[in-house]
């Protein structure tokens, strides 16, 4: 169903860009009116959806991935975020996103082979507009 690009399945280790037109088919249901994907990834079996107004963070739980958490972060509502890279005996690295009005971040582990600096810098392209 989804069309990877090898350019990023090699950068971000098993994370994968998606095509943004079949993203915004298959995502069309949780879309506001003119709401476009500009760019997503998939990591693992959770994704990243960069809108033209907000990051949407899918995440498929349970063994069957069927049941699915999609959690909508408007840009103008990142306060800050964070990365932390995996070390020689911790083999996660984590994203840190604070949203205002909570004083704990939204965190996101991501195994050693994902390159946490180009998630990072996607995310920051987005909320520095």
């Amino acid at each position: 169903m989804w069309i990877f690009m090898g350019f990023f399945d090699g950068m971000l280790g098993n994370a994968a860009e998606v095509n943004p037109e079949e993203a915004q088919m298959e995502f069309a249901r949780i879309l506001a009116v003119n709401e476009k994907i500009e760019k997503a990834y998939k990591v693992i079996r959770d994704l990243f959806i960069f809108t033209n107004k907000r990051l949407i963070l899918v995440d498929k739980q349970g063994l069957t991935g069927k049941k699915v958490e999609y959690h909508s972060i408007p840009y103008k509502s990142i306060t800050h975020f964070s990365i932390e890279t995996a070390g020689s005996f911790d083999l996660d690295a984590e994203l840190k996103i604070w949203i205002s009005g909570n004083a704990l971040p939204l965190q996101k582990q991501f195994n050693k082979n994902v390159n946490i600096y180009e998630i990072q810098t996607v995310l920051a392209e987005y909320v520095l507009r």
